[in-house]
């Protein structure tokens, strides 16, 4: 019984979750209300309440789930050594999240361009020490001499612009593609070249 009751909580949270990051990313923040969502979510309003007290606190566990599925991208640092591995394994892991999970990249994008207004203190306690930590990896490449001198948050900088730009942008790239999604083949194309791009730029062959 309580595996049950386990189960409805993920999954009604779960839903929640996608509605909510829908609605953030077509209204943003200031527009969308509660009722937005749960009508998204074709839950009551009540449900939404029980599971988060405030639009404050939905708004944050969005933008929380993207930023642990991001993490989870990045766990090729911690695995393994060889660079040419870790960057292509993270590249690969951060453009197929900005083609499946678009939406949330927006709202991330919207809430750091306005300077974090909600999440300020928490990016200073999670994501600060999380980026120091693959930049001292990178470092300890270019001391090794296994990558060509590069500044590690520059080269961390460069791969996230270029893999969330499919996400940030996709209307200016499906505009760009004769106005149609780019298709399996031409995204994995997408992939290989910014990978090569990428490891070209450090010294090291795709």
């Amino acid at each position: 019984m309580a595996n049950h009751k386990i189960e409805i909580r993920r999954r009604n949270v779960e839903k929640i979750l996608q509605a909510a990051e829908q609605v953030f990313a077509d209204k943003g923040y200031a527009a969308t209300s509660m009722g937005d969502i749960a009508e998204r979510a074709q839950l009551p309003r009540s449900n939404l309440h029980y599971y988060f007290s405030t639009k404050d606190d939905l708004y944050r566990a969005v933008l929380q789930d993207l930023l642990d599925v991001w993490k989870q991208d990045a766990l090729c640092f911690e695995h393994f050594d060889d660079p040419r591995v870790v960057l292509t394994s993270y590249i690969r892991a951060k453009m197929g999240h900005s083609r499946s999970r678009p939406l949330g990249s927006k709202i991330w994008a919207e809430e750091i361009l306005h300077g974090a207004p909600l999440l300020s203190p928490s990016l200073d306690e999670i994501l600060v020490p999380w980026a120091q930590l693959k930049q001292a990896k990178i470092r300890s490449w270019v001391e090794d001499g296994r990558i060509l001198p590069v500044e590690p948050s520059a080269l961390l900088y460069m791969i996230w612009a270029a893999t969330q730009h499919y996400a940030d942008f996709g209307f200016q790239v499906t505009l760009l593609n004769d106005g149609e999604p780019l298709s399996d083949m031409a995204f994995e194309q997408a992939v290989q070249t910014v990978t090569g791009v990428i490891l070209r730029g450090i010294g090291l062959e795709p």
